[in-house]
């Protein structure tokens, strides 16, 4: 069954490509060849401040990129996150991206002091990739992938969010062009699937 699929590029340089970006655009290009319809963000593109306040949290003015973004993220099915790792978790600017477009009203709604928040992206799915120097078998199991469990658990799963899928690719600085070739065609087939 097609889907609408938002793939959100979250690598904070947007001067250069990286692998990152060619991971999305397979990802992109599988899915439209598997019939489903395709909607991108490059977070590095974006003009948004940092929320420094939880008055601007809650309340504060929507910046248009974020605007535009949470539209994107409504009108999808399925979300998929690429990022590198940086010092065990997303970079800045794709975090300082989620406290902006997960706000009150978007992500979640407050209920009565006391209660759980009620849900507001129930319904949806997600892929995370994320890209590191590191093998990911040892972020994965040493690291317990701390950064990755966080986005799960604290943003996309609080918001409902599921099922949440990930892939893990290491030593990205290492591999040969053999190697990347198989990783662009697995994500290329998870973009198909749309998973």
């Amino acid at each position: 069954m097609p889907k609408r699929i938002t793939v959100i590029q979250g690598h904070p340089d947007a001067r250069a490509r990286h692998f990152g970006h060619a991971l999305a655009d397979e990802y992109a290009k599988g899915a439209e060849d598997g019939g489903h319809e395709v909607r991108r963000l490059e977070v590095a593109r974006l003009d948004f401040p940092l929320l420094r306040t939880k008055e601007d949290f809650e309340s504060g003015p929507l910046p248009d990129a974020i605007k535009q973004a949470q539209e994107a993220i409504a009108w999808a099915d399925h979300l998929v996150i690429l990022f590198p790792l940086w010092l065990g978790d997303m970079p800045a600017l794709l975090k300082a991206f989620f406290e902006q477009v997960f706000r009150p009203g978007f992500a979640f709604d407050d209920t009565a002091e006391g209660r759980w928040p009620k849900k507001r992206l129930t319904g949806k799915s997600a892929r995370i990739v994320v890209t590191m120097g590191m093998p990911a078998f040892i972020y994965r199991w040493v690291f317990l992938a701390h950064g990755l469990r966080n986005l799960q658990r604290n943003v996309l799963g609080f918001a409902g969010v599921r099922p949440i899928r990930s892939s893990l690719i290491g030593t990205v600085e290492g591999m040969d062009e053999k190697q990347r070739a198989v990783w662009l065609d697995d994500v290329r087939a998870l973009g198909e699937a749309g998973q």
